[in-house]
């Protein structure tokens, strides 16, 4: 553990979810897959749509509806039928093409349950402490085992933009009802849960199980505390 600022007394804390309680890579790249896969099958026209073909539709779609880049699902979602839609596609079938490749999504997606080791570690500081989820992600909480030892999982969309913006941190606060300083964020991203958490005021933690050394790039800011195992955060509380 390393600390680098005073850290203050705290009423809750919040975790980003990909990278910090778990492993995100292989659930997301195995969601991915899948849903390729299942668009690729029912509805054939896309096989001639490579990777980049897809992600040029999302970008143009983020030139035209900027709100989606706060909405990781609605961005997938405007993809696909958009997508379907210049393939020659109706509607209904492009609506329709949507919505199930965004259920084989979602499923695979949070198909998996958190290590037990760190679910442990949450149900001891769930005893002393309010804990909640801030994540930019779309993963269900509920469905990795989470739902016990978290209040509520704060997401971005409709309006509320993702970290680094402070959005998800004045909702979260505004919801427990403690003011910005009462709350200790961990991540495991410099920019988005550090720099953002302290810009919003709040308290922070950086997470570095790599042990990486401290970017010094444009918009970071110090945490307030380092670790490199979630289990330090036992001696905090």
């Amino acid at each position: 553990m390393k600390q680098y600022l005073r850290l203050r007394s705290f009423k809750a804390i919040s975790f980003d979810l990909d990278d910090t309680l778990y492993h995100n890579t292989p659930y997301l790249q195995l969601a991915t897959d899948k849903f390729f896969t299942f668009l690729n099958q029912d509805y054939p026209k896309t096989q001639t749509l490579t990777p980049k073909d897809w992600l040029a539709i999302k970008h143009h779609l983020f030139e035209l509806h900027p709100e989606l880049k706060h909405d990781t699902s609605a961005a997938r979602y405007a993809m696909v039928h958009d997508g379907l839609m210049s393939l020659g596609y109706q509607e209904r079938e492009a609506s329709e093409g949507a919505q199930k490749s965004m259920a084989c999504f979602h499923f695979y997606r949070s198909d998996f349950i958190i290590d037990a080791k760190v679910l442990a570690i949450l149900k001891q500081l769930a005893e002393s402490v309010t804990l909640i989820g801030i994540s930019n992600g779309n993963v269900d909480a509920s469905r990795i085992g989470l739902s016990e030892s978290l209040a509520f999982v704060q997401h971005p969309g409709h309006g509320v933009k993702m970290k680094p913006h402070g959005d998800m941190f004045a909702l979260a606060c505004q919801r427990l009802g403690i003011a910005s300083a009462e709350l200790l964020h961990v991540g495991d991203h410099q920019l988005a849960d550090v720099s953002g958490a302290r810009r919003a005021g709040c308290q922070s933690v950086w997470f570095n199980p790599e042990q990486l050394p401290l970017t010094r790039r444009v918009g970071c800011i110090l945490p307030h505390v380092e670790l490199s195992d979630l289990n330090q955060l036992l001696n905090l509380v």
